[in-house]
């Protein structure tokens, strides 16, 4: 079993889910346990300058062993595991040249990955691939990209002939709820760029994310006796649902792909005194965000008028915007990636992530960050899994880019 399969299938064991609805930085404890463990092993396979801070973020340093001057970079990659799925007690397990068809995961519980669902499997026969008993998600999501990271550091310690610059490496939490950088101090990691290493199938290179705000609308309703309610009673509830209904509907993500945008309505509650429903609004086009979020003032103008003034309430908050005006300044960046791909015969895929990665709030915070492949597909889902040659992939690329820009 090679360095990297290992170091993923024992990062796994490790429960790192964060939680959107805590106020703890980060969100939960259980994410600090890797952390240190990291941290530790950083230090053992031979990185200087290691650090983890008082908010959980893990630093350290691959020292240039050139005297070439040649910029210093980072490599990223976090953590937590998503909550949108168990993370505890992972079973991972190597499915051996996959033979095309369904996997079994569980049989005591019927519980089947299948092209059929997922056709994206078709492209990995003959591959070995990792899963789960079905039970949970797999993690790969970001840990495939930590272990890369440090097996690649490793396997330059020991091949002090690969010359290279500066190199600095940076694990942090909480990006599976938006919080992965709040803390991160960008000015004491000191690079010039980064890489998130967060990305999906192989070959991916994504420069271009989501511009992304959420937004909460409360509606005071009038509740009354239903026996006399004629002509008096306002019920939220009802206005909740007529509030959506004025949305447009092809502007849901069911219906979006590729560079669409969407407003995606994620809980609503109530009764006929209150109601409040909560939405994400997404778009790559900043022309097109802001249009959205027009959308949503439309229709609380729209309501407000029927049902009387401040009958709806709300509130828009900006998240992070399109890392693509902040990383197509600097093209030498992708061209270090694309060269790294290319060497390994991967052609790059660089498509736009539907989404955002710490990367994109990176990039504003003074440190142009795109994404490279972690290889995983299904993440956030009881059906996630991985190829072991994807896996492999990572390191061997990382190798790559951190020469080719040592060359510079």
């Amino acid at each position: 079993m090679s360095d990297v399969i290992e170091r993923f299938l024992r990062y796994v064991k490790y429960e790192t889910t964060s939680d959107p609805e805590s106020s703890s930085y980060p969100s939960t404890a259980s994410q600090l346990e890797l952390l240190k463990i990291l941290a530790e092993e950083l230090k053992r396979i031979g990185l200087e300058e290691v650090k983890m801070d008082n908010w959980g973020y893990v630093t350290a340093t691959l020292p240039a062993n050139s005297a070439r001057e040649v910029p210093v970079f980072g490599l990223l990659a976090h953590v937590d595991t998503s909550s949108a799925a168990i993370g505890k007690d992972i079973k991972a397990r190597i499915v051996e040249s996959y033979p095309g068809g369904d996997i079994l995961l569980n049989s005591e519980k019927g519980i089947v990955l299948s092209p059929t669902d997922f056709p994206n499997l078709d492209a990995y026969i003959g591959q070995d691939l990792i899963v789960t008993d079905g039970t949970t998600l797999l993690g790969a999501d970001d840990k495939a990209g930590v272990a890369g990271i440090v097996s690649a550091m490793k396997y330059l310690i020991e091949h002090p002939e690969i010359e290279h610059g500066k190199v600095r490496v940076g694990f942090t939490p909480d990006e599976e709820v938006g919080g992965g950088v709040d803390h991160f101090d960008v000015l004491a990691f000191g690079a010039q760029f980064a890489y998130t290493v967060d990305g999906g199938p192989i070959g991916e290179l994504e420069y271009e994310n989501f511009n992304a705000a959420s937004a909460k609308v409360t509606i005071h309703g009038r509740s009354v006796h239903p026996g006399t309610a004629k002509n008096q009673m306002k019920n939220a509830a009802l206005m909740a649902m007529e509030f959506n209904a004025l949305l447009p509907v092809q502007q849901r993500p069911e219906y979006t792909e590729g560079y669409e945008g969407f407003i995606h309505l994620t809980a609503m509650q109530g009764h006929c005194e209150e109601a409040s429903l909560s939405y994400i609004i997404r778009d790559h086009d900043k022309t097109k965000f802001e249009a959205k979020k027009g959308e949503m003032q439309r229709a609380v103008d729209f309501i407000n008028e029927r049902y009387g003034k401040e009958s709806v309430g709300l509130e828009i908050r900006d998240s992070y915007f399109n890392m693509k005006e902040m990383i197509l300044p600097h093209p030498e960046i992708l061209e270090y990636a694309r060269q790294a791909y290319h060497a390994l015969g991967l052609e790059p895929i660089e498509i736009p992530v539907r989404g955002g990665t710490d990367g994109s709030r990176l990039s504003y915070m003074g440190l142009p960050t795109p994404n490279l492949f972690s290889g995983g597909h299904n993440f956030h889902g009881r059906f996630e899994y991985l190829p072991v040659q994807s896996l492999e992939k990572i390191t061997e690329m990382l190798v790559e880019l951190v020469e080719i820009i040592g060359k510079a």
